[in-house]
């Protein structure tokens, strides 16, 4: 018997380098990239579990998995910094460059 690729075994690992890229774009683009590579990864998973034989491309797959893993974590972390920064030093001071500097000031100690 021929073996075929598993479903959506491309799509998982183009998911997981995008989750991956989308992390410096506030976050948001790589937490959704990631945990659909995630998901998609974990189905493809169970079907090449039942027969490996049958499927190729579940290195495709794992890799896919591992880079949407780093992606979600990234993304977490600096939509984390971000609330950080907010809650820092205010929405009102990001919105006014002169106060930012200020404030930037104030903390470096100048």
């Amino acid at each position: 018997m021929e073996t075929q690729k598993l479903p959506n075994a491309t799509l998982i690992l183009v998911m997981g380098i995008l989750s991956i890229v989308g992390c410096c774009c506030y976050g948001l683009p790589g937490l959704i990239c990631g945990i659909i590579a995630i998901a998609l990864a974990s189905k493809a998973t169970k079907v090449y579990k039942a027969a490996p034989e049958n499927y190729s491309d579940y290195g495709n797959v794992k890799a896919g998995k591992i880079m949407g893993i780093i992606g979600v974590v990234l993304s977490l972390l600096f939509v984390a910094y971000l609330f950080w920064i907010i809650s820092y030093f205010g929405w009102e001071t990001l919105q006014d460059p002169e106060l930012l500097q200020e404030k930037i000031k104030e903390m470096q100690g100048l």
